[in-house]
């Protein structure tokens, strides 16, 4: 109900019509624009990153305002505007197929005579981040309680994984039981 009360009856078709819808983010508008109407809007996911960290070698931290501003600026500069959604699409594929963030295939790439981290030897160190991910490991414990044929879940709620979600109680703990 919301949804088509909001949009009319009509899902937007332009970007900045897409990037006000609750939840949608630049990444999801840039890919609804591209993908669905072939707007002439970047599509910067990891794999496009690294396609354009390496043959471009630039050393700027893809996790940084600063960085994330650089890439898309360049990605729009080297999209296909007429072309938009197939552009994107084939990039995001090379950057899954071929440049693959281990064990690249460089040796058959169409990209190796001009880039310059497989000329500098860099393939291994691009692109670079800033902050590297803490992994913590978590063990949740669901509890299912039923009662007078109902069963009980809650809302997650807080900045943690699946906010706003529903679930089971838990019991969450740092070590395996």
């Amino acid at each position: 109900k919301y949804i088509s009360k909001t949009l009319h009856g009509k899902f937007p078709d332009k970007y900045d019509e897409i990037i006000k819808l609750s939840g949608v983010g630049s990444y999801t508008a840039s890919a609804i624009a591209s993908f669905a109407y072939n707007l002439p809007n970047p599509v910067v996911d990891g794999n496009v990153f690294r396609v354009l960290a390496r043959v471009f070698d630039i050393n700027k931290p893809i996790d940084s305002a600063e960085g994330k501003k650089y890439f898309n600026k360049l990605a729009y500069q080297l999209l296909d505007k007429k072309n938009a959604g197939e552009y994107n699409q084939a990039i995001m594929d090379f950057g899954a197929v071929i440049c693959k963030p281990v064990n690249p295939f460089c040796t058959v790439c169409c990209f190796k005579k001009n880039c310059q981290a497989f000329k500098n030897n860099k393939i291994n160190k691009l692109p670079v981040k800033e902050g590297k991910l803490k992994i913590k490991s978590r063990w949740f414990y669901y509890l299912i309680m039923e009662y007078r044929n109902k069963i009980y879940i809650k809302k997650r709620i807080g900045n943690d994984i699946w906010k706003n979600l529903y679930e089971f109680p838990l019991i969450e703990t740092e070590k395996k039981s």
